[in-house]
């Protein structure tokens, strides 16, 4: 990626007012300098991603005005260090930065957040981000030839642009992910445009970087969602469970102070602080890969890389093999007549490394069903405890984990059901119509999204022979998406009740939703029922997000329908579509059919 010259800037950045503990240990030092190394040289990126997330509707002028203002800023603090504002940490910098440019907040509409001042602000901030990107204009889009001209002419304004809509459009993705993306996108640019045939070639290796950013996206999403609405405590379980799935021989002393790492990697990262975030990511990096004999064997490729190739790496790599001396039960939990004076001298401790210990165990289970079966044990314990005879109670515990998964199995296995009954469209259609009932208030772009990734989900996973985990998991982030980053988001009593009350069991809330009753739906069709000639010079799939969409709307019109009923309409439409694009005047044959679907809608 491209350095941008300011040193200056970098300095009164990130050199004076870091808000993490400075190292003192040589090997500490070390990672330090390379972290800050990494940080100089990509200071331009890191400013327009914050920009461009905190404030969404910015052109990229305005962006470029704002790393302007930072320079300015830069050179009176190089002036004079002594100067008060240079004392300040980076977040709030940049901040107040674009606080003081002149008619931006009036314009963009966040002049409420520059009223505030420290935390108020930041969170403010936050808040100002919008999942929902409908709002934006699309992205110029250029042809390869175009792309690698731009690309010769200003290889940094080129890329500075590609990672402003990135960012824009991905406000909660953190700031080491996009800049992975960048340095990925520099390479395909720079060897497509060596190609013959430069379309192709674009084509298929951006794939994979958009399948890296959804996967990455919607994963960093669900954590900071789950972090935000239900705190510390969740995040540290999910993390354990995550951390002791991939590296089993852990032990429970470092995974804890391996966690602390981690839960304040996420602090600054789900809070959109980039700088705090590539500290702290960086960090967990260093921790892991300075203890690899006792972490993980499968990690030595992934820690000779540099930053942030190193940290993909280590994230991508496979699950590290079960210590052969394992067992298969922890009975410490279950047969030690103890548990309740150990579970009651520190409840958070004991109940952490039952999920470690269950975790590295049970390889084969996702994520959300350990974090289930740990609220159970907490629950039996709860109960046992306050028994004459505890251990009777709760030496029972493993029956009861049992049947939690396989109340989560059978939900996977009708999911998985689906697919393998219906066609890929079709299995679309389904989930189309439940999410729409039971959550009619999403926009159409929010609902027609979740139910494509409800369908990746079961098509990448229910051929699979780790089909439950698979399931269950990816799942688990299309719910993410539902409920949100932000604690404040709100969607309607039922769903907002799945979102909130407990994140272990948000699954079989869901599952069991029925329509809205809360919903009103629009007393006119909205012109959903009128066609124009464009529909005839639609290809496929911009034809397939039409027909997304008009089922979609079609439900908010009329929840009440049946899936039959639904349908029948949606079939009816599309045959209307291709009897009118055949005919002599399709405009006139729209004005025939359109009118009797729309009548046949209101007489189901």
């Amino acid at each position: 990626m491209k350095q941008l010259e300011l040193r200056g800037f970098v300095i009164l950045m990130f050199y004076l007012t870091e808000s993490l503990t400075l190292p003192t240990k040589p090997q500490d030092v070390d990672d330090f300098r390379i972290t800050q190394k990494f940080i100089e040289e990509n200071v331009g990126y890191i400013t327009i991603i914050a920009f461009a997330q905190y404030i969404q509707e910015a052109s990229f002028e305005e962006a470029e005005m704002l790393r302007k203002a930072m320079t300015e800023y830069k050179d009176q603090c190089l002036a004079n260090m002594t100067l008060p504002m240079c004392s300040k940490l980076p977040n709030d910098v940049l901040q107040e930065t674009i606080c003081a440019i002149e008619g931006l907040p009036q314009k963009h509409n966040f002049s409420h957040c520059c009223n505030k001042v420290d935390f108020e602000r930041r969170l403010c901030f936050f808040r100002n981000k919008k999942a929902g990107v409908e709002f934006l204009p699309s992205p110029l889009t250029l042809d390869p030839e175009e792309k690698c001209q731009a690309y010769k002419n200003n290889s940094e304004s080129f890329l500075n642009n590609y990672i402003y809509e990135v960012s824009r459009r991905n406000p909660f993705v953190f700031a080491p992910t996009l800049l992975m993306l960048a340095a990925r996108f520099e390479v395909i640019t720079k060897t497509c445009c060596e190609e013959q045939d430069k379309a192709n070639c674009f084509q298929t290796k951006a794939k994979s970087v958009i399948q890296f950013l959804k996967a990455l996206s919607s994963y960093q999403k669900n954590v900071c969602g789950a972090f935000l609405k239900f705190g510390l405590q969740v995040l540290n379980s999910i993390n354990i469970a995550i951390l002791s799935q991939k590296f089993p021989k852990i032990e429970f002393k470092e995974l804890t102070s391996l966690l602390e790492d981690v839960s304040s990697k996420f602090n600054g990262c789900c809070e959109g602080d980039a700088v705090h975030c590539i500290r702290g990511w960086s960090k967990v990096m260093d921790h892991i890969c300075s203890k690899q004999d006792s972490i993980s064997s499968k990690i030595k490729e992934c820690c000779e890389k540099k930053i942030p190739e190193r940290g993909e790496c280590i994230i991508s790599s496979n699950k590290d093999d079960r210590p052969k001396d394992l067992s298969l039960k922890e009975t410490k939990f279950t047969e030690n007549k103890n548990v309740c004076e150990e579970r009651n001298a520190d409840q958070d401790i004991f109940m952490a490394e039952f999920l470690y210990e269950y975790s590295r165990r049970h390889p084969e289970l996702s994520v959300p069903e350990l974090l289930r079966i740990a609220s159970v044990y907490d629950d039996l314990l709860t109960e046992s405890c306050n028994t004459k005879n505890p251990p009777d109670c709760y030496c029972n515990a493993e029956n009861k984990f049992n049947e939690t998964t396989e109340k989560s199995l059978r939900i996977v296995q009708r999911e998985c059901d689906h697919f393998r009954n219906l066609g890929k469209d079709d299995l679309k259609y389904h989930y189309l119509i439940k999410l729409t009932k039971i959550a009619p208030q999403l926009s159409t772009e929010e609902l027609t999204f979740i139910g494509e990734e409800m369908v990746t989900a079961l098509t990448t996973c229910c051929t699979l022979s780790e089909e439950f985990a698979c399931v269950d998991n990816l799942v688990d982030l299309v719910l993410g998406e539902i409920c949100g980053v932000n604690e404040n988001r709100t969607i309607n009593p039922a769903v907002d009740h799945c979102c909130k009350t407990n994140f272990a069991f948000r699954r079989s809330c869901f599952d069991a939703l029925e329509a809205d009753e809360t919903y009103v739906p629009l007393s006119a069709s909205q012109g959903l029922f009128t066609f124009h000639t464009d529909l005839c010079q639609a290809h496929n799939e911009e034809l397939q997000r039409k027909k997304d969409r008009f089922l979609v709307n079609l439900v908010k019109l009329k929840p009440e329908l049946t899936n039959e009923e639904l349908w029948s309409l949606l079939t009816d439409s599309a045959n209307a579509v291709d009897r009118c694009c055949k005919a002599e005047r399709p405009e006139a044959c729209w004005n025939e059919e359109g009118p009797k679907l729309a009548a046949k809608s209101w007489a189901s």
